[in-house]
């Protein structure tokens, strides 16, 4: 069984997802389907089709957030001891040692990433490269565009 590490504000999110698909999305393409079937042959009709069509993702979606909650391995990082090491739901400030650019980031779980608002998945190459280094470390991550080397300046173990 895979485990699916998030955080607890990860996890509420994906909660709020379903409710919304179950109580608003979901009655709302059941009530699309059932106007389209009020418009005859079904063969083709482009409403039914595309109301199925929704349906299908909606069903496909509700799956996917009840086995990713079901599976799900809630961290709270808040009730871990601070000691200078990256882990997963760990803020981190990095600054590329060539141009001196500082940036920080919240290392979370997949669903959660977003790089406009600097959140970065566990799995991302820079994640992989973060996690488990400790204050002033220095890192080299691998991109298309070359090696870029950073130096860790901070990390913060708050929600």
């Amino acid at each position: 069984m895979v485990q699916y590490p998030m955080t607890a504000n990860g996890a509420a999110k994906l909660r709020s997802e379903l409710k919304q698909l179950k109580t608003v999305t979901r009655p709302r393409i059941v009530k699309a389907i059932a106007e389209a079937r009020e418009h005859g042959d079904l063969k083709e009709n482009a409403e039914y089709h595309a109301a199925r069509e929704q349906q299908g993702f909606c069903e496909g979606r509700i799956q996917d957030i009840e086995a990713k909650l079901s599976n799900a391995r809630i961290i709270d990082i808040t009730n871990i001891t601070n000691n200078g090491k990256v882990i997963f739901g760990a803020t981190v400030t990095i600054v590329n040692v060539e141009t001196d650019a500082e940036v920080t980031y919240k290392i979370v779980g997949d669903d959660e990433a977003n790089i406009k608002i600097n959140l970065i998945s566990v799995s991302s190459p820079l994640a992989r490269g973060l996690i488990g280094k400790t204050l002033d470390d220095e890192i080299s991550i691998v991109t298309p565009g070359g090696t870029i080397d950073y130096e860790i300046i901070s990390v913060q173990y708050i929600a």
